[in-house]
């Protein structure tokens, strides 16, 4: 039997994190919300866990970084949240002589010069460096103003930006060719090359610019490009968020697992409640609602499917490991992000041999540690027995790898790989330093494309729910439904995306749910 649950302005299909900035902002306005989750917890990716029992530490355990959310969400829901800036941007090792590498320190230019120098042995790579993240700067302030106002026109950005040459090494030709143009040394170019990998399989060259859309969306948060470290893990962002939607009176249903949504605004849940909205937005990805909306008689052609390119590593170590380099400060190394294995050569090896179907090696990796930035994640013992956590995100690592294998079997391959990569710059083993739980299991896990898609509903694995699109529309693309304005038009007059796969979706920004919130507003006020 059927059960009737009511009828509201809004009913909203997930509750990662954009979902509830979304119904926040609506709730705020007066409208009445539902957001359903199928998990206990909302937050989606954005959460905060505990990954081993009997261990007082809490991770950021998907998504660990933040740099795109701006501060209007942040004042204008009133969130109580900190957000931490790391003085050392990065480091990296030379793989062929792992006993040196660069330190980029953001309060020591002259430091970083020689840095660059004594690794590379090119006197003004440093300089170049600098001058290559100048001109994208240009792109962060002419593009992140805009983020949350209706979509502007290429032509506008373009003018806004103010280097054609830029905007066309960006925007129309392989990301590679800027950084082999821009940069001498093939570690240089790797170190830039990442941005435009996170999540993302692709290369340096190719094709299709998915890569030069991912390191666009790296490079612009804040209108800097700085990636923040959340005070209290990321479960603070999301917490805050929720505490938000519920004070302003949104409807937050746990334990909600929809199975169907039809173009008029039904939404129904396997335990039978129906939920009937005026407008529907979608936290889910377009796979999980193309399905949804099959269900409910109304889907059109299916959309490509996503796929996801990561691995990330959690650890608990005693201390932090010891460096090859021993002219660099762990704590300093760490800091920031440790690109191992990264250079522009080694990352497109990487994605050849992934294309072969093979687990690169070595692997790709960056790593960073949340407690040097914010110990609060850590419980008090752990912090005064000098305890560090360590995350490692695997690049080049195709959700294609997993899809047909025996999950446990390449869990334990990525496990490998990972200690494989990091021991290569360290001068002891990194299984020599990790923490262990009380019944003597090492605190390390691998969180992979499989484990977000079983666990959250990212179908492939893929963290931005499919490729990035451009943050602008092309100067004769429509703008005719307030939908469309805002980049969040699915193609039904009445559902809406609000998460990662709206046109400036992607990454912990609430993006897509505030510019979804305020493309509802004009709907639902005609």
């Amino acid at each position: 039997m059927v059960e009737a649950a009511g009828t509201h302005d809004v009913v909203i299909v997930g509750g990662g994190h954009n979902a509830l900035v979304a119904a926040a902002y609506l709730a705020r306005a007066g409208r009445t919300v539902a957001v359903l989750e199928r998990l206990a917890r909302f937050g989606g990716a954005a959460v905060s866990q505990q990954p081993w029992p009997g261990v007082d530490a809490r991770l950021s355990r998907y998504s660990y970084l933040v740099s795109l959310l701006p501060g209007r969400i942040i004042d204008d829901l009133g969130l109580r949240i900190t957000l931490r800036r790391r003085r050392y941007s990065s480091y990296t090792p030379d793989p062929a002589r792992p006993e040196r590498g660069i330190l980029i320190d953001t309060a020591d230019a002259a430091a970083t010069a020689r840095s660059f120098a004594h690794t590379t042995g090119d006197a003004t790579e440093a300089e170049r460096f600098a001058a290559l993240g100048t001109r994208l700067g240009a792109f962060a302030r002419a593009v992140f103003p805009t983020v949350t106002e209706p979509l502007p026109r290429a032509a506008d950005v373009r003018a806004r930006v103010g280097d054609d040459a830029l905007w066309h090494a960006v925007t129309q030709a392989p990301i590679g060719g800027l950084l082999r143009a821009s940069l001498r040394t093939d570690l240089a170019r790797g170190i830039a090359l990442t941005d435009a990998l996170i999540g993302t399989f692709a290369t340096a060259d190719d094709p299709t610019l998915r890569q030069n859309r991912c390191l666009l969306y790296h490079v612009i948060g804040g209108g800097t490009g700085d990636w923040d470290v959340p005070v209290g893990g990321m479960g603070q962002v999301s917490g805050e968020l929720e505490r938000a939607a519920r004070a302003a009176g949104a409807e937050l249903v746990s334990g909600a697992t929809v199975t169907s949504v039809t173009p008029d605004g039904e939404v129904q849940t396997a335990d039978g409640r129906v939920f009937h909205g005026r407008l529907v937005l979608s936290g889910v990805g377009p796979t999980v609602l193309h399905d949804l909306l099959t269900a409910g008689g109304g889907a059109g052609e299916a959309p490509p499917a996503p796929e996801g390119a990561q691995v990330k590593i959690n650890m608990l170590l005693r201390r932090l490991p010891r460096l090859r380099d021993d002219t660099v400060d762990p704590a300093a190394a760490f800091a920031g992000t440790f690109h191992i294995n990264e250079t522009l050569t080694q990352l497109d090896a990487a994605h050849a041999a992934a294309s072969a179907g093979r687990l690169p090696a070595p692997l790709p990796a960056e790593i960073y540690c949340h407690s040097l930035t914010d110990p609060t994640i850590l419980g008090s013992d752990l912090r005064a027995s000098g305890a560090q956590t360590l995350t490692l995100f695997g690049l080049q690592v195709p959700h294609r790898l997993l899809a047909d294998a025996d999950a446990d079997r390449v869990r334990a391959e990525l496990l490998r790989a990972a200690q494989a990569t990091l021991d290569s710059v360290l001068a002891e083993p990194i299984a020599d330093v990790l923490s262990e739980t009380p019944d003597g299991a090492p605190c390390i896990e691998a969180r992979t494309t499989g484990d977000l898609e079983a666990s959250l509903g990212m179908t492939g694995g893929d963290i931005f729910h499919g490729d990035l699109s451009w943050p602008w529309v092309g100067d004769d693309d429509a703008l005719d439904s307030p939908a469309a304005r805002w980049g969040v038009a699915t193609g039904h007059e009445r559902v809406l995306w609000c998460g990662s796969a709206a046109r400036r979706g992607g990454a912990v920004s609430g993006i897509g749910g505030h510019n979804a919130a305020h493309a509802a507003r004009e709907l639902l006020e005609r």
